[in-house]
C-alpha cells in the first residue's frame, strides 16, 4: 500500500518533468486545436485529486492545532495569488509552450522564490498533524525536484510559438 501511495504522490512530478523537458512533444500531442497549457491544467487537476485520495487513504484525521491552519491558509493564499497573477497559461508552463507570458513583479513574486511551490510545501507541512511523515516527505521532495528542474530552463527547448 505505501509503495502505491508514494507512486501516486509522485505521478504529477513525472508528468511535469516530461512537459518541462519535452514541451514541443506535448504541444504536438495536443494538436493545433487544443491549448497545451489548458490540457496540462486538466490533467494536473485530475492528478491532484488522485494525490489527495492517496493522502487521505493513509491519514488519521483529527483536529489540528492553530499553527497548522496558519500554514495551510498562507500556503493556499500563495497558490491562489500565483494563479491570480499568472493565470492558467502562466501557471501551467505556457512559456514552455510558446506563449508570451508577461513578467510579474507583484507579491509574492520578488519576495518569495517559487511562491507556488513554497505555498504547496507549507500546506503539506500543515498536514503532518494527521498524515505520516514519509508521505509528506515524498510529496515535498517532488516539489523540490521540480523547483530544481525549472530553475534551469534551456530556452532552445521551448515549443514553437502558438499561432
Amino acid at each position: 500500500m505505501s509503495f502505491l501511495v508514494c507512486l501516486v504522490l509522485l505521478l504529477p512530478f513525472i508528468f511535469y518533468y516530461f512537459l518541462w523537458t519535452f514541451p514541443q512533444s506535448w504541444a504536438d500531442l495536443c494538436g493545433k486545436e487544443t491549448d497545451p497549457s489548458h490540457r496540462m491544467a486538466q490533467i494536473s487537476h485530475f492528478l491532484k485529486i488522485l494525490q489527495l485520495i492517496a493522502l487521505f487513504s493513509v491519514a488519521q484525521l483529527s483536529w489540528p492545532p492553530w499553527y497548522c491552519w496558519v500554514l495551510l491558509l498562507f500556503g493556499q493564499y500563495l497558490n491562489f495569488k500565483v494563479y491570480q497573477l499568472l493565470g492558467e497559461p502562466g501557471t501551467y508552463y505556457g512559456v514552455r509552450f510558446g506563449k508570451n507570458i508577461p513578467w510579474v513583479k507583484d507579491f509574492p513574486f520578488g519576495y518569495i522564490r517559487d511562491p507556488q511551490y513554497v505555498g504547496s510545501i507549507m500546506s503539506l507541512i500543515a498536514c503532518l498533524w494527521f498524515v505520516p511523515f514519509q508521505y509528506i516527505l515524498v510529496w515535498v521532495l517532488g516539489y523540490l525536484f521540480m523547483m530544481k528542474v525549472e530553475s534551469k530552463e534551456d530556452q532552445a527547448t521551448r515549443a514553437m510559438p502558438l499561432s
